[in-house]
């Protein structure tokens, strides 16, 4: 039997010996793609009729697919002689073994069955894999000595992925590694060339590209120099409550159940010309009661804590049938809606953000998850077009939303105070 001796970069060799789940996470250039691509090679070849798949969660063409790569391995080491064969949409491997390339979205839970006795799983941009994806595919390839290997540069904390092997209980027999384009021994020089050039042009998007850090900001995003900025000059840190001051909540209305918007709040005190963002809470689908709770767990009571809300906080939810500003007065709370603002409302916000972001002092532990979201809230556009269509509405709008209000409610008292004094009547001033 013939064995491949294909060179491993150091950080891979972890991932070499048996395990149950095998993950290499990182940024461009780390060569992670290659190492997995030459790890099935090289298993396909040592176990003679394996068979395995190569997914990802949405799949048009192979032309998406690892198969190009494979092809060129296949290639590269001479494996034709030995008994590879690619064809259109599979290679045939030693021993009846075949390697398939699928992707999650198309299967459901009776069309997945049709992986079971599959071995070797290999799911490439992982962080595109949903929780969905992964509890149809981890019971399914079950046979004796199954393995699944994920290769991704993170994107979010939440992803399904970074929740299954980064979290705090990963599954047992687990291994990952982290490995970035200076874990690469073979790093190419046109590579070395891309990286300088990001690091000079994009460096808001060069931690994530390069280095496997989580996407902190969305190119293009309305925020992206501001918290670039922010964190240039130390504005997101350790940013402590005032006692004897009001701590305001500032709110974007979610709703009750399972489709329905997240609810968003920003917690902040306004010190002087300052505005000291001290904490964030985000939940979707989740009663009254649920925000209210977590309040009262940070210690926003009544006596310590007033509630802003948007117009809409006025409307009765749909389930319940009680509008949050009833409902929080109920509670106790003192509670401010800010008026509807009209057409273009979003965009008033956006501006107003933008013109205090330079005033705001993050709390960075308590924060992360509203300025990820600040972070990724972007413009939607019509691609065809090139023209701009108003803010997106996804998972991020929320928590922008809220930060909006909390950036009118702040300029509102200083717009009253700006105001010219109103004419007599009959006077010559009309």
């Amino acid at each position: 039997m013939s064995v491949l001796q294909i060179p491993t970069a150091e950080v891979f060799v972890p991932l070499l010996e048996p395990a149950r789940y095998k993950g290499a996470y990182g940024g461009r250039g780390s060569g992670k793609s290659h190492f997995f691509a030459g790890m099935l090679l090289e298993d396909s070849l040592g176990e003679r009729g394996l068979c395995s798949v190569c997914i990802r969660e949405v799949q048009k063409s192979l032309k998406e697919s690892a198969k190009r790569l494979l092809d060129n391995k296949i290639k590269e080491f001479g494996l034709e002689r030995e008994g590879f064969r690619s064809f259109d949409q599979v290679i045939e491997t030693p021993g009846d073994g075949v390697i398939v390339f699928q992707g999650m979205q198309d299967h459901t839970a009776e069309t997945i069955k049709s992986l079971e006795g599959f071995k070797r799983a290999w799911a490439e941009e992982a962080h595109t894999i949903s929780a969905r994806s992964l509890t149809l595919l981890r019971p399914t390839i079950r046979a004796p000595g199954s393995q699944l290997w994920f290769s991704w540069n993170p994107r979010r904390k939440r992803d399904a992925i970074n929740a299954l092997l980064r979290g705090p209980t990963p599954p047992t027999g687990t291994v990952t590694v982290m490995a970035n384009w200076s874990d690469n021994p073979w790093f190419p020089a046109e590579l070395e060339q891309e990286r300088q050039d990001d690091m000079r042009d994009r460096p808001d998007q060069y931690p994530h590209i390069w280095d496997g850090d989580y996407e902190k900001v969305t190119e293009g995003a309305y925020y992206a120099a501001d918290l670039i900025k922010a964190k240039q000059e130390g504005r997101i840190g350790r940013v402590a409550a005032d006692p004897l001051m009001t701590i305001r909540l500032f709110c974007d209305i979610g709703g009750t159940g399972a489709k329905a918007d997240s609810f968003a709040i920003w917690t902040a005190q306004f010190v002087g010309r300052e505005i000291r963002v001290l904490n964030y809470y985000e939940a979707q689908g989740q009663p009254l009661a649920s925000h209210l709770a977590w309040m009262r767990s940070q210690g926003y009571t009544p006596d310590r804590a007033q509630i802003w809300l948007p117009h809409d906080g006025k409307t009765n939810d749909r389930v319940f049938d009680v509008s949050y500003e009833s409902a929080f007065r109920d509670a106790g709370y003192d509670v401010t809606v800010i008026p509807n603002q009209g057409k273009g409302a979003a965009a008033m916000r956006i501006e107003a953000g933008r013109r205090l972001f330079p005033a705001c002092w993050f709390n960075g532990a308590t924060t992360e998850g509203g300025r990820e979201a600040l972070g990724a809230y972007h413009e939607k556009k019509d691609e065809n077009r090139e023209i701009g269509l108003g803010p997106e509405h996804d998972w991020a709008s929320h928590g922008a939303d809220a930060f909006g209000l909390m950036c009118v409610a702040y300029e509102e008292p200083q717009q009253q105070k700006r105001k010219p004094p109103p004419r007599p009547a009959g006077s010559w001033m009309g």
